[in-house]
Parts: C-alpha cells; structure tokens; sequence
C-alpha cells in the first residue's frame, strides 16, 4: 500500500507528464508542417501506435522499448522514426545506419544531453556535463588507467579475488552445490572492480557500505529519469542520498592517501595523480564522478556478459569441451599461475564473450543529439532529433548474422568472421569516437574468472535457459526471466578435482585396485566385472 507521499509522488509525475504532453503536441503540431513541407528532403517514415500515437507511443515504449521498435523495423524498414511527447527518436538499425553514428563527430551528434539523466549519479562537470573539450581530456586520463602495463597489474587482483571469492563461497562440505549464477558473479565482480578501480581502501574497509550505495545509485536510473531525472520519486530521493554518502567516504580514502604520501596500483592513483592541459589536478568531485562512471560501467558490462556466457557454455557441451581443451594448453604452456599473457591467448573464451555480447548486450540503446541533418541512405535526419541505434536489435539480424538465436560463437572466427564482413556489423562494446575505454577490462576480468571456474568446478545447469526481460528498461539486461518455478539463473557446482578423481577411482576400481575415497572408506570390485569387461573392449 502506497504512502501518502508516495500517492503525492505519482500526482506530481502524472503531472509532469501530462504538461509534457500538453507542450509535445504543441511542438508537434508546429513542427509537423514545416518537416513534412520541405523540398527536396525525404525525412524517415514515422511509426505511431494507436489512435492517439502522441500519448499510446510513450505508453507502448515504457512498457516494452525493444518490443515497439522491432514492430516499427517490420514495418517501416531500418531507419524510421518515433515520436514520444516533445521528442523526435529516429532510429537507425543495421551496419549501414549504425555506421553513419559511429563516423559523425561531435559536432555533428553530441551524446551529452541524451545522457544528461546520469549527472545526479556521476555528478557536476564530469563526464556528460563537462563542456566537450575537457570531456575530452578526462577520457584521455581515463585511458591512461587502462593501459597494457596498468590491466597487466591488475590481472594479478582480479586473480586473487576470484580464487579467495570461489574458496569462500563454493565451499560445501560435500563438494557439490547450487548457486544463483548471476547473484555470485555480480558480487564477485564488485569486489575485483573494488580492487583494481575503487582503491585497496574501499575493497578491504568500505566495501559492503561501498556496495550498497552503488546499489541505491543504480536504481536511481529508471526509465522516468531519462524524462525527469530530478522528480522527488524514492528511487531519486535514494540515488541523491546515497551520491552524498559515497561522495564523502571517497574523500575520506583521497585525503588520507595524500596525508600518509601513500600511492596504490588502482585507477584512483590514476585519477589523483592526473594533470589536465592547463596543469590543474582533477577535483575531488570529479574524481568521485569518475570513479563511479568506471564503476558503473565495470560491474554492468561484465556482470551481464559473464553470466549469459556461462549459461550458454554449461549447455553446450561440444564448445565447452573445446574451451576447457584450451584452459589445458594454456596451463602447459603457462602452468598453472593466470597471467595477463595467458589471458590474451585464450581466443575460445574471447569468441565465447563476443557471442555473448552480440545477443545480450548490457545496453539496449546508444543515443546522440543530432546536431547537423544527416544523411541515412535516402532519408535525411533533421536537427534536434534523438539518434538512436540498438545493439540488441542490430546483432539479431539474419541479414548480418545467420541464425542469430542460435548462440554460436565460431562465428567469430576465421572463416566465418561475420563481424567483419560490414562495418559495425558487431558493436557489444559501441563504436566510432565514444567507444567502451574499459572493453579490454571487461574481457580479462571475464577471462579470469570462467578460467579459474573451469580449471576448478565442473557446472551443471539447472531447468531452462532463461530469457531476458527487457520490460520498462532502456539501458540494460540485467532482468531475467524464466518460465521456471526455481531461481532462473541456478546453476549446480562441484569441485573438478573430485569429479574426476571419481572417474579415475572407478577405473581403479573396476581393475580390482583397493582406493580410498573422500570419506576414507577402500572400495574394491573383482575383474570381470561389466565395467572392467567393456573398458578392455573399448581400449583394445
């Protein structure tokens, strides 16, 4: 039951909405004559539902995005347009649309305003609301963070966290367990992005404080927050509380690091030490904005990508069997230590990711601000319209990849190399100038953690693959649903080192070899046993 300030919060968003659509029909009414008058420009066909598209389109978009635009791609094509109250969202669907984004400058599509509903998480002038030029120079230190001598430190960290993670975690006494995938893998992911981004600090004193204050952060972004991120909704009420709380506990770790002299291998040091062209250290509140910002970007995109990967690889056994087979060579090769050498050679798992991120990428939708019309084949998108391309929808294309249910990863690799055959046929991680800084991050933190799973457990699923469930969001994956009755994503566990010293004991068994097992009991069987007689058969 609703409280009354709850009951008020809705009046006001109910409010909000419909003044937003008193002046969208208004904007439309008077715009609509002047795109529709214009000589010699075809502007993209605009897809409406219902009788009143001005106020059924917004409901059908809240309800399900993804759903509404492959309706409008069935019937309209690749480029079209929707309207949604005040705004215009052309999308561009497919390598060749894709690409016109992906090559247009800033000056051309913007992506701050678009983005303007995560300033109340990252905060003031960083990220989306810093002026382009000192965008620029932030994503520049940024990237000097994640460098190949800095994600070769961090190897080690990621390393250390999975295995005390795993010891910790997976560790039923009788060897065998079951487990919520995701629940274990998004934890286990925070704590090696603790390590390698927030600071030793915040990992080994701050993290569950730390954690849950990210959590309040991250549902502060609900859909309502793309149209009014500062409505006084609890969601938004929490996220503001919560960017204040971790605010200050970020500042307590940057002031006590500069009173002790102390520097750490983690991309805060990064952020402390870095000059910006004019010499001026990085503010403390932008430091804070872009570590939340690496954080945010970490624990979603690995998080997601991990769990589909696993899922997907435990059920098939003919590429599982490939990519264990490569955990084996790497381990010759290598021994036994995972390194960040090792990590770059494990192409299967690589593939695995990529496979992964082209049916589930963890965001639905890139948007920029069109500040130049465009052309888009034979259509032209006017000024002040919202760009949007889909990732989710583009990866799924038969026309680009075939079969694309079907989650294949040799796709990937030569000869197929379907990413290849047209630009931006494969985009998990964005593309052109803004692409993902932290792609090179997410692969090795993945790596590192299915590396130490498949040398250490053997997993088995438990019911149905699950299906995504991409109702009332815009920007990621992580709700999932499935048509069974137990935890949709629950997967069974058991430790490999006794899976097949099991194998190996029956062998010995059946020879008539006297071993002990686990439980310190000897087990001896005759030859000539059934076992025995079909090995020799089968060995002959």
């Amino acid at each position: 039951m609703m409280t009354d300030l709850e009951w008020w919060t809705w009046v006001l968003v109910g409010v909000a909405l419909g003044s937003m659509l008193i002046l969208g029909v208004s904007q439309w009414l008077g715009k609509r004559k002047t795109i529709s008058s214009s000589k010699g420009v075809v502007y993209p066909p605009e897809y409406g539902e219902g009788v009143w598209p001005m106020v059924t389109n917004l409901v059908a978009f809240s309800a399900n995005p993804l759903a509404m635009v492959r309706r409008g791609q069935e019937k309209l094509g690749d480029v079209f347009t929707i309207r949604l109250g005040p705004r215009r969202m052309t999308f561009m669907l497919g390598p060749g649309p894709t690409e016109v984004m992906f090559r247009s400058t800033d000056a051309q599509m913007d992506s701050s305003e678009p983005y303007s509903f995560s300033v109340p998480v990252f905060g003031r002038n960083v990220v989306y609301d810093s002026p382009l030029e000192e965008r620029y120079q932030h994503f520049r230190i940024f990237s000097g963070g994640l460098r190949a001598d800095k994600l070769k430190s961090y190897v080690p960290k990621m390393v250390e966290e999975a295995t005390m993670y795993f010891d910790k975690t997976w560790n039923d006494p009788s060897g065998t367990g079951e487990v919520d995938l995701l629940d274990s893998l998004s934890e286990l992911i925070v704590l090696t992005a603790s390590r390698c981004l927030l600071g030793r600090e915040v990992r080994e004193n701050l993290f569950v404080s730390v954690n849950n204050l990210l959590h309040d952060l991250d549902m502060g972004m609900q859909p309502i927050s793309i149209l009014a991120p500062y409505l006084p909704i609890p969601a938004h009420r929490l996220r503001d509380r919560a960017r204040k709380e971790i605010s200050a506990i970020f500042r307590g770790v940057l002031e006590n690091r500069r009173a002790k002299g102390v520097k750490e291998e983690d991309l805060l040091q990064v952020f402390i030490d870095a000059r910006m062209r004019d010499g001026k250290p990085l503010t403390d509140d932008q430091i804070v904005g872009l570590l939340i910002a690496a954080i945010f970007g970490g624990q979603h995109t690995s998080a997601i990508t991990s769990t589909w990967t696993g899922l997907h690889l435990i059920r098939d056994q003919q590429v599982l069997s490939k990519v264990i087979l490569e955990q084996r060579n790497i381990q010759e090769e290598f021994g036994e230590e995972l390194n960040f050498e090792a990590l770059l050679k494990m192409d299967l798992i690589h593939v695995c990711m990529k496979e992964t991120l082209r049916m589930y990428p963890p965001l639905v939708f890139l948007l920029r601000k069109v500040l130049e019309p465009r052309e888009v084949g034979k259509y032209t998108i006017p000024v002040n319209d919202y760009a949007v391309v889909s990732p989710q929808i583009s990866g799924r294309m038969s026309t680009v990849f075939p079969d694309p249910e079907k989650w294949d990863p040799s796709r990937f690799l030569s000869p197929r190399s379907e990413d290849k055959l047209m630009p931006f046929a494969f985009f998990g991680f964005g593309g052109g100038r803004h692409s993902c800084l932290g792609e090179q991050f997410a692969y090795l933190q993945v790596k590192t953690i299915w590396s130490h799973l498949l040398r250490n457990f053997v997993i088995e699923p438990v019911g149905e693959l699950s299906t995504p469930n991409f109702v009332r969001t815009l920007t990621n994956t992580l709700c999932l649903a499935s048509k069974d009755s137990i935890s949709p994503l629950a997967v069974l566990y058991s430790s490999r080192l006794r899976t097949e010293w099991s194998y190996f004991r029956t062998i010995l068994v059946e020879f008539g070899i006297p071993v002990r097992n686990y439980d310190g009991v000897y087990h001896k069987h005759l030859r000539g046993s059934t076992t025995y007689n079909s090995w020799q058969t089968e060995t002959r």
